[in-house]
């Protein structure tokens, strides 16, 4: 039974709702100690304090005299875009930039954490909407912040939902951080093996010098002529069901890349092309995506993507690459070589050599010169027995698994989330003694 919960305005519940200094702060090369967060790095209920901008003591000090920032401080973007929000987890030195909010629970009345999550369920998302409605660009008022009304459940079960909720929260963040280690472990070895020649028995391994480069006796270089059957070009469609294009499609972007790798959300827009177009280009596992056009300020063109059967089950329909992206896809005999040509151009990308593929036009769009990097680009690959060890490390550092779990955990948490909010679980049948308990606890209740 759904449970009955009295609903009170944010400023009620609240020790401080504060605003942020409404003009640009000044920003200098870092880093410093002092870093604005801006409202791209909160999203998803999490702040991002890896791509600050940094100030001195002084913009600090001037930035920061309504507050200070604290540990728990809940942030909600009022615009550019509305209605995300997070929870500062280190606030040392750290300040808020334009357009944002913040919520300092107070402890008698209001868990901080169960208001991080009633603001991300569609209670207070529809009123922070609804105030943004009819202005060209949404945006909330200060005054509208502070009156959102929340539905406020007994300061225990607060806690209780909060503790459900952030055990989830843990185990994702948990995952996300090895998937970042192991996608470095993969790197590491591929530079030891094919890069620095470091691998087991390399002080007494024999090497040759060839044009193409030194390499050991017994590795060869394959050409990416002969390992690629082919390349596609992406499509982009309709946006709504067209003539001809009624397929629905997942549209993968370069911009997408990092959150399905990491297990983020999926942000891969949905789109319509003709059934054509899917049949020649629908992703296969063993594709690779390279991004064929992009602002060089911001990415580099060649940046890869591996679609494997993990890629595959986080997309849960049909997909494509976007219009601006290329798909090599290997020759059946090659498959198993895939994850070493991914690695190739991924050090290429990290070592800016894949500039060599690539021409910037005057308007500053990197383009990949794909026929080129088709007809020059090679991998070595060693012998069959040196092959299979190098894929059996590859396979023990595959962080595909660990974002497939990433989305499960996530897609559980979401499930959760505006049920425990909104009263509609009732949390005093759980029995909950820690992260695990939670979540366990949290899935019988639910399945």
């Amino acid at each position: 039974m759904k449970q009955s919960w009295p609903e009170v305005p944010l400023y009620e519940v609240c020790g401080t709702i504060v605003d942020c200094v409404n003009k640009t702060a000044p920003v200098v090369e870092g880093p410093t100690p002092y870093r604005m967060i801006r409202t791209t790095n909160v999203k998803s209920g999490v702040i991002d304090l890896e791509t600050v901008r940094y100030v001195t003591e002084e913009t600090y000090r001037t930035w920061t005299r309504r507050q200070v920032p604290r540990s728990g401080d809940v942030i909600l973007t009022r615009e550019a875009p509305l209605g995300e929000v997070g929870m500062l987890k280190e606030a040392d030195g750290v300040f808020l930039g334009q357009r944002l909010m913040s919520y300092r629970a107070d402890p008698d009345k209001l868990d901080a954490h169960f208001l991080l999550y009633a603001l991300q369920e569609d209670h207070l998302q529809d009123q922070i909407r609804a105030t943004g409605a009819g202005a060209t660009v949404e945006h909330m008022r200060v005054p509208d912040a502070e009156k959102l009304r929340i539905k406020l459940p007994p300061l225990a079960t607060q806690r209780k939902i909060a503790s459900i909720l952030s055990a989830y929260d843990d185990l994702i963040e948990n995952n996300a951080r090895r998937v970042r280690v192991l996608e470095e472990m993969a790197r590491a070895l591929y530079r030891e093996w094919f890069v620095e020649y470091r691998f087991p028995g390399h002080e007494q391994a024999e090497f040759v010098e060839a044009e193409q480069g030194r390499r050991p006796v017994g590795w060869e270089w394959l050409p990416f002529s002969e390992m690629f059957d082919s390349t596609l070009g992406g499509d982009w469609g309709s946006e709504k069901a067209q003539g001809a294009d009624v397929c629905p499609v997942r549209v993968i972007r370069g911009t997408d890349f990092e959150d399905i790798a990491g297990g983020a959300p999926i942000r891969c827009p949905t789109r319509f092309i003709d059934a054509k177009s899917l049949f020649k280009r629908k992703l296969q596992a063993h594709d690779l995506i390279l991004e064929n056009s992009i602002n060089a300020k911001t990415r580099s063109a060649g940046t890869p993507f591996l679609i494997d059967a993990y890629t595959l089950e986080m997309l849960g329909s049909d997909s494509i690459a976007a219009s601006f992206c290329k798909v090599y896809r290997p020759k059946a005999k090659y498959v198993k070589l895939i994850p070493l040509a991914y690695l190739y151009l991924d050090h290429m990308v990290m070592t800016k050599r894949m500039e060599y593929f690539q021409n910037i036009a005057a308007n500053g769009i990197a383009n990949l010169q794909s026929q080129k990097l088709i007809a020059e680009g090679k991998i070595l690959v060693p012998p069959a027995h040196v092959l299979d060890k190098i894929l059996a490390l590859l396979g023990d550092t595959q962080s595909k698994v660990l974002a497939y779990r990433i989305q499960n955990l996530r897609c559980t948490r979401d499930l959760l989330l505006p049920k425990l909010v909104s009263g509609e679980l009732d949390v005093s049948v759980l029995d909950i003694s820690g992260a695990e308990d939670a979540q366990v606890s949290a899935e019988e209740v639910i399945a």
